[in-house]
């Protein structure tokens, strides 16, 4: 769909639909294939292509009658396709120059009834299984792709502010709660365990010390099966304990640190 197509179908919408000019909700979704974490990233359309930022957190205005909660999902899902996913809200970005940088006018011109309106944004972030899930972008997105976290440099807007603050807040998350559910197997070995937790703090995390605490935490239980055609010791399965995980997702737990 082309920006002028886009601009149309935005404006029929509205007169039914009232769009807020000043809010919006942008989304960091978090992927884990089994060595580093992805974000979840749409590529604008082509004539974007000129630009340094044409890759961007999924994002849009919300309509006056939604709520929060109901515009981050309905902006997930026309960007990305995503539907069903647990969206936790971790911070509001206001600065009145967030959207004025040079390079992203073009786009806000084509695509904004009125460009030039300060947008404070609330941010939302997530965890998922990249493999569980089918991606099938729309609206004003060209592209759904994941990106490895560490090659992300530059985003448009203040994007790579947001992504990093959704970093930190997850890795403060996950210091007080379990995390891998919605990112590992079904089943797993510690060892994927521990690459999941050294992919979210970007370090070396020691085996012994990690295989004690997360233990000692009580949250998986352990299986009766082994990893098979491997040329290594085959590694023991595990699996979450359902009830022990939410309830630490509830409660939290002290200070799971390594």
């Amino acid at each position: 769909m082309t920006l002028s197509k886009y601009t149309k179908m935005l404006t029929k919408k509205s007169t039914s639909k009232t769009l807020s000019e000043n809010i919006s909700v942008d989304c960091v979704v978090f992927g884990f294939d089994g060595n580093e974490l992805h974000v979840l990233l749409i590529d604008r359309e082509d004539e974007m292509k000129n630009v340094a930022s044409a890759y961007a957190l999924p994002g849009n205005l919300i309509y006056d009658h939604e709520d929060l909660n109901q515009a981050a999902e309905r902006v997930l899902n026309e960007l990305t396709g995503l539907t069903n996913i647990y969206l936790e809200q971790f911070g509001a970005f206001g600065n009145p120059n967030r959207i004025k940088k040079k390079e992203d006018q073009p786009w806000l011109k084509a695509v904004r009834t009125n460009p030039n309106a300060r947008v404070v944004t609330i941010a939302y972030y997530a965890l998922i299984r990249m493999s569980d899930f089918k991606l099938n972008p729309s609206s004003f997105a060209k592209e759904a792709t994941w990106v490895p976290l560490k090659d992300i440099a530059h985003l448009p807007f203040d994007h790579f502010d947001i992504l990093n603050q959704s970093v930190n807040y997850l890795r403060n998350n996950t210091k007080i709660r379990p995390v891998g559910y919605n990112l590992l197997p079904e089943k797993f070995t510690l060892n994927e365990m521990q690459k999941l937790y050294e992919a979210i703090f970007n370090k070396k995390i020691d085996n012994r010390n990690f295989r004690r605490k997360i233990i000692n935490l009580e949250v998986l239980n352990k299986l009766d099966e082994k990893q098979e055609g491997v040329a290594h010791k085959p590694a023991i399965y595990y699996q979450f304990n359902k009830e022990k995980y939410h309830s630490y997702i509830e409660k939290g737990f002290f200070k799971f640190e390594f």
